[in-house]
């Protein structure tokens, strides 16, 4: 059976690592925009133009590091200004803004389901180039989807959590987002993460599967 190339492989996964995050930042802002806060509007980041997330470090580096070392995909976008004391109800619809993120990457997962279990459709010299884009695809939306939705602050989810907690408990996750990022790197290199994360990857890799696969 013929092989990728490794230019056809960082492809693989380049493309749908690109979309998977602009996509969802782009989310974020729509979301924010529909709910009342224009800030992102006025600065150009509600864009598809991946140029405007992608963060050298967080959206390059990391992930690539990460990925060679055999761990989870780890990494981060610019992300997407919102201040959310302009949006009409801030507590309540802070949650819908920080959940339209991982529900983007959840779309995605889909489609790239959607066009995995129709690769027949393909130019038979391109099925295996486009198998592995999809697969790749369908990870990394899991990861993304996944990952965001733990109640972690700065993470999506911390966001719902802090919208769904009544006070005082809100403001205690909202003031943990300052060490957000330093709980989530040792979460990672514990190897807690993977172990919360991979179940769930799973488990929803399956249900994509049995209902669009």
């Amino acid at each position: 059976m013929e092989e990728l190339t490794l230019i056809q492989k960082i492809t693989a996964y380049a493309i749908p690592i690109i979309f998977a995050i602009t996509v969802h930042e782009a989310a974020h802002g729509y979301a924010a925009k529909y709910f009342g806060d224009m800030t992102a509007h006025y600065l150009g980041r509600i864009s598809l133009n991946p140029l405007k997330h992608i963060d050298p470090v967080g959206t390059i580096i990391l992930p690539a590091v990460t990925i060679m070392l055999g761990g989870i995909l780890f990494g981060w976008a610019k992300p997407v200004p919102v201040n959310f004391s302009n949006l009409r109800n801030p507590k309540k619809n802070m949650m819908w803004v920080a959940l339209a993120g991982p529900f983007s990457n959840l779309l995605m997962a889909i489609f790239w389901t959607f066009v995995f279990a129709r690769l027949q459709f393909f130019p038979e010299n391109s099925i295996i180039f486009l198998s592995a884009m999809c697969l790749a695809g369908i990870q990394i939306n899991l990861i993304l989807m996944v990952l965001n939705l733990l109640p972690i602050p700065p993470l999506d989810g911390g966001r719902v959590a802090v919208s769904l907690l009544p006070y005082p408990w809100s403001s205690y996750v909202e003031n943990l987002e300052r060490y957000g990022l330093f709980i989530i790197i040792f979460l990672l290199f514990s190897g807690v993460l993977g172990s919360i994360l991979f179940p769930l990857i799973n488990i929803s890799k399956s249900i994509i599967f049995t209902i669009f696969g």
